[in-house]
């Protein structure tokens, strides 16, 4: 009977323990040893083990520690109690807490280990996830940069002083219980077991004061710290960001004010309880009230409205100007735009002379009328080819084509399993057969209209005018949400990738990438990993075979460095070889002093930052799924700490081979984030500052903001040097002329190498005595020209739709240059071709077929507007003489 009572309880031990088990089992045993061997075939084992030893010993120290504060205190408490109870007193007359006392003292280890254990994990924890901020505190170093207010390094901001407001307040925080548990138990000794001479031990006494010390030290800390908090204040936003007026020369004063009066106040409570004359409580009084006071008056908000309505209110200007100038400042370093190379462009609507310079076949040549968001329609319809090709997005960038730098659209036609037929959709067919995508399309980005599309790159066979080769063209990696493949595996796969049946033909893999099935252990743990039988019971995986997981681009980065901020839109390349993803990575920070703070969706978790670079470029091997990380702002405090954490894991961009560098370029998201904020910060008169007379914002076009697009072209900086570049006009806020045109390249303009990258940004500023067309005003005169409007008019009708495509604005000598492409889309299959282009300058507007005619014809209207007004003048003359 006894046993079955017993039973349950056992029972219920043997499933706890089997739970446990499986739980370590699975999330400890498996996941430890498929990532070590996932990170092996990455050649970054050393990178695994160092984050892993970060990981554990950063929180298994700061436990350590805590434990270690708790465990010191309770032992030398252990030594105090119990040490003064009346002598022919018995035990039991003392009361149950002598009882405790002698359990405490006798059994100490018993009682006080688990609690210090506890103690200390609960106020350890929140390291556990701020393990790799805490990293950043101790292998990060000066950035060579002061903030104005307080003179500190910026990298302490960033690096140091999150860690020492957390270490602040834990530390604080064990302080206080330390002292409130300690205390408590010298206190009811004191009260509960009568003794001789009714004080503590003077053992005790020194160990409370220790206590209360270490109270009032971290309390003063925290004080110090409050101070830089300031540096992060909104009240006086939307004007400026941080602090003014009223911060530093009110808050600032109290910070300070109460600091000292809770240390005087501190030292006197000391002094009171070590002496023996208490009956003079009159300086401890004086001393709190005193404290408390000066803590209060930050709460007393009807002293700063007092000041900000008597003092800066009627002196905005005077009294905030330095504050501005230290916001202005700030921000505009910490996004990385105190080095914005400025041209004043004074704007000329007369534009014969420019036109006939710009008149050269090889300014038309990478002028994009092709649009990605367009473009991506003809691909889908034309070189999909099989059911289960897919192109996600294209991208711009440029090659040397035919003796010539040119501006492409290029795309990867990845894999989609889910678009095969339901019957198809088996085990086998999404993790053996249909595993990686094939090959790539690229067309001009300048193309002519009522033409076919020029194609650099197209079909399964990668047939190429061009002399385009690759010898691995598969794709294994991508943008897709890739499963986990298996290859090479035993099955016979045949026509997949090719127009060909022959089983020659389709390879297998025969690459580097992958985690090697060498035994039936790595077999099972790969099964229980992907929660997949089928991958243990196939008999169509080998000991040759490898398993590919984390397969789209951006999950793989994260898993490898998930300190880093990633670009959405990471770019394909094309080499001789093989294919290639770029990734641009940022690092970010929410601590940079007195910095202007943004939000942009997928940046930051979501959360606002106020600083941010482009620090770091990432490449993934298409084919093998290697990831290389190249620095490439050595500046970047936050990446050199990184660097000196994980050595061995990054790379100086001058190891990046010579065929990718050639193709990086400036981040779209980043150029557009820093126009957001130059927006309004390249007032940098604190004056101008303060009107916001001359703040931008994107231009717009039929409701929708202009966004930064790429262009290849000319500008004049090198000799014969063509950048790809990123150019995104502005307007002044509320209207439609153009104020600038923002241009971020990566050429070098000292050295002006092929390969060189020095990003950098240039503004073209317009004068405020010519009205520069923006994008809205040429689309409304389009629409009043006679020719055009009539023409669309006959398009736009039997199925079909006109559609004006992104419009390209270039500056041209002292005149812009306005590119729209114009697309007749079917309603049925959304396939939009290029009908016509139109091209405005000056006052000027033509519609054409081709950029090289389209030009021919301003230029003659030019021509002949020259001569009429030379032809006017002589008369004039003649009449006058």
């Amino acid at each position: 009977m006894r046993n079955l009572k017993s039973f349950p309880a056992l029972f219920g031990s043997l499933i706890a323990v089997a739970v446990v088990l499986f739980v370590a089992f699975h999330f400890i045993f498996i996941d430890f040893f498929v990532d070590l061997w996932w990170y092996q075939s990455l050649k970054l084992e050393s990178y695994f083990w160092l984050r892993l030893l970060y990981k554990f010993f950063l929180s298994g120290g700061v436990t350590l520690v805590f434990f270690s504060i708790f465990f010191f205190h309770f032992w030398i408490a252990s030594r105090h109690l119990g040490l003064n109870p009346i002598e022919n007193l018995s035990r039991q007359q003392s009361g149950h807490f002598q009882k405790f006392a002698d359990t405490f003292v006798s059994g100490s280890v018993k009682i006080y280990t688990p609690i210090s254990l506890v103690l200390a994990m609960v106020i350890a924890s929140p390291f556990y996830s701020q393990w790799e901020s805490t990293l950043l505190y101790f292998f990060g170093g000066a950035s060579g940069v002061n903030e104005t207010i307080y003179g500190n390094d910026v990298s302490f901001y960033m690096l140091s002083y999150p860690t020492y407001q957390l270490i602040q307040q834990e530390l604080l925080i064990t302080a206080i219980l330390v002292f409130s548990m300690v205390g408590g138990l010298y206190f009811f000794e004191h009260t509960y077991i009568p003794n001789q001479n009714k004080h503590y031990p003077k053992g005790a006494k020194i160990h409370l004061t220790l206590l209360i010390g270490f109270v009032v030290a971290f309390v003063v800390w925290g004080f110090m710290l409050e101070r830089f908090s300031l540096l992060y204040t909104n009240t006086h936003e939307p004007i400026f960001f941080g602090p003014g007026f009223l911060e530093i020369r009110y808050q600032l004063p109290l910070i300070w004010a109460a600091m000292v009066t809770f240390f005087v106040a501190a030292l006197i409570a000391i002094h009171f309880v070590h002496s023996d004359d208490h009956e003079h409580k009159k300086p401890l009084w004086i001393s709190l009230a005193l404290f408390v006071f000066v803590w209060q008056l930050q709460q007393f908000q009807w002293i700063p409205d007092m000041l900000q309505r008597f003092v800066v209110n009627p002196n905005p200007v005077k009294t905030e100007t330095s504050f501005m100038k230290h916001n202005i400042d700030s921000t505009l370093a910490a996004y990385s735009l105190d080095h914005i190379n400025v041209v004043e462009m004074n704007v000329k609507l007369d534009a014969a002379q420019d036109i006939e310079t710009w008149s050269s076949q090889k300014h038309f040549e990478n002028i994009p009328v092709w649009d990605r968001e367009d473009i991506i329609f003809s691909y889908k319809q034309l070189q999909e080819i099989r059911p289960y090709y897919k192109f996600l997005a294209v991208d711009e960038d440029r090659y040397f084509i035919s003796n010539h730098v040119r501006q492409v659209n290029i795309a990867a036609r990845e894999v989609n399993v889910s678009k095969l037929p339901k019957e198809a959709q088996n085990w086998e067919n999404r993790h053996l057969r249909y595993t990686h995508g094939y090959g790539a399309v690229m067309t001009s980005a300048a193309q002519d209209a009522d033409a076919p599309l020029t194609w650099y790159l197209r079909d399964l066979n990668m047939h190429s005018d061009v002399n385009f080769t690759v010898t691995h063209p598969d794709l294994y990696y991508g943008l897709e949400q890739y499963d986990y493949a298996v290859v090479p595996n035993k099955l016979n796969v045949v026509g997949i990738a090719t127009t060909s049946n022959d089983a020659a033909t389709n390879e297998a893999y025969h690459g580097e990438g992958g985690i090697p099935f060498t035994s039936t252990f790595k077999k099972a743990l790969f099964a229980f990993k992907l929660r997949d039988e089928k991958l243990f019971f196939s008999t169509n995986i080998s000991q040759e075979s490898k398993l590919k997981i984390y397969r789209n681009v951006i999950e793989r980065i994260q898993k490898l460095t998930p300190f880093l901020d990633l670009d959405k839109d990471p770019y394909l390349v094309m080499t001789k070889d093989r294919f290639y993803w770029i990734q641009d990575a940022y690092t970010v920070s929410d601590k940079y002093p007195v910095s202007k703070p943004i939000r942009k969706e997928g940046m930051n978790n979501g959360e606002p930052f106020n600083y941010i670079r482009n620090s770091v470029k990432i490449v993934v091997d298409a084919f093998d799924g290697d990831v290389d990380y190249y620095i490439s702002d050595p500046t970047d405090a936050i990446v050199k700490t990184y660097d000196r954490a994980y050595p061995g894991l990054f790379k100086t961009l001058e190891d990046m081979p010579a065929e990718l560098k050639q193709h990086l370029r400036y981040p779209r998201d980043l150029y557009e984030l820093q126009m957001d904020v130059y927006a309004k910060y390249h007032q940098q008169s604190p004056e101008l500052f303060y009107e916001q007379a001359e703040t931008w914002a994107h231009a717009n076009v039929r409701g929708r903001a202009v966004m930064p697009y790429y262009q290849t072209m000319d500008f004049g900086h090198c000799n014969d040097t063509e950048e790809f570049v990123l150019i995104h006009p502005m307007t002044p806020v509320n209207r439609n002329n153009l104020s600038m045109i923002g241009m971020a390249s990566t050429l070098d303009k000292t050295q002006c190498g092929e390969n060189s990258y020095s990003p950098n940004i240039t503004v073209y500023k317009f004068g405020k005595d010519v009205q520069v067309n923006g994008p809205e005003h040429i689309e409304a005169l389009t629409q009043q020209h006679p020719e055009i409007s009539q023409q669309f008019t006959l398009w736009d009708q039997n199925g079909s739709s006109v559609e004006m495509g992104r419009m390209v604005i270039l500056p041209i000598g002292n005149t812009i240059d306005y590119v729209q492409p114009i697309y007749i889309a079917s309603t049925k299959n959304k396939m939009p071709e290029l009908t016509r282009i139109i091209v405005s300058m000056g006052n000027e507007m033509v519609m054409d077929t081709t950029l090289p005619s389209a030009f021919n014809r301003l230029k003659n209207i030019f021509t002949h507007k020259s001569r009429a007004v030379d032809s006017t003048t002589s008369k004039t003359n003649y009449v006058s003489h």
